[in-house]
């Protein structure tokens, strides 16, 4: 998708979102992604990685010639099942684990049944996030939104880090977090959501600091508006309509342009000395 085509039709889920109603069907490199053993004998551990971006980097680690475990929530079964058989075409094992990352237990399980049924951990990417776009004063926002936007993007983050970390030691692994767009330019709509990206761009520089004699590296992608489930399910229909038409580039993105930029902070090779880095896919808006 590279000529200019803001927005999609009007349409609207209830979160968290599912690919299959989605008008048109977002990319996720199915077709295009082609693997050059970059991440051979890998274990990479994503969360959310059901769809959307998740889903596109599930896909580019397999087809890379790392075996991948992803979390997914009960409704998200279906979308589940899909990346599973695209990690398996890749002639990758892999492991879906339903789990509610904002709880610190079920991170804590992700991370160990990763490691005793694939063997190891080398990369975990933190991916699932949550956000509601809403027009409305901040009197009016709700205990539950606040709570859940906050637990499963920031909360998620300290949990997953914490009972990674002991087994990224040993295979000298990295982090990467998934940041926005919205960390550098916040919609008053979206005023929860972008102050956690906020955080987690802090929460990344500090921890690539923090972790870096250990031989980890941590850095963080900051995607800008790009076609998942999350948009249809969270967003208002008229704002779909014009999804993405603000950007330089004058479009959205899609998840398989976003992919590459976790194969290459995942890459022990080329991306060997860039820790503490936020990778801007964006569109052509600035993450500085």
């Amino acid at each position: 998708m590279s000529e200019k085509t803001p927005g999609f039709p009007a349409q609207q889920q209830e979160p968290p979102g599912l690919t299959k109603p989605m008008d048109p069907q977002p990319d996720h490199g199915e077709s295009s992604y082609v693997g050059h053993g970059r991440l051979d004998g890998k274990v990479a551990l994503i969360t959310g990685g059901d769809s959307g971006i998740g889903r596109a980097v599930a896909i580019a680690y397999a087809r890379e010639g790392a075996d991948v475990a992803f979390t997914y929530q009960p409704e998200e079964l279906d979308d589940a099942k899909t990346t599973s058989t695209l990690v398996e075409d890749a002639g990758r094992r892999v492991l879906a684990l339903e789990a509610d990352v904002r709880d610190s237990d079920a991170c804590r399980d992700v991370v160990m049944q990763t490691v005793e049924t694939l063997g190891q951990l080398d990369v975990l990417v933190i991916n699932a996030g949550y956000q509601m776009a809403r027009d409305e004063r901040i009197e009016d926002m709700t205990d539950e939104r606040i709570d859940r936007t906050i637990r499963t993007n920031l909360h998620a983050l300290f949990y997953l880090v914490r009972a990674a970390v002991p087994h990224l030691r040993g295979t000298r692994g990295c982090i990467i977090t998934n940041s926005s767009i919205q960390a550098y330019e916040p919609s008053g709509t979206l005023l929860d959501y972008a102050s956690t990206k906020a955080a987690i761009n802090n929460a990344t520089v500090n921890l690539a600091a923090k972790l870096g004699p250990d031989g980890i590296r941590v850095n963080a992608v900051a995607p800008g508006p790009i076609w998942t489930p999350l948009q249809p399910a969270t967003q208002l229909p008229e704002k779909i309509e014009q999804f993405g038409g603000d950007t330089p580039l004058g479009r959205p993105g899609q998840p398989a342009e976003v992919a590459h930029a976790f194969v290459f902070l995942a890459d022990p090779v080329t991306a060997s000395y860039v820790s503490a880095t936020v990778l801007g896919v964006t569109g052509g808006k600035p993450v500085f």
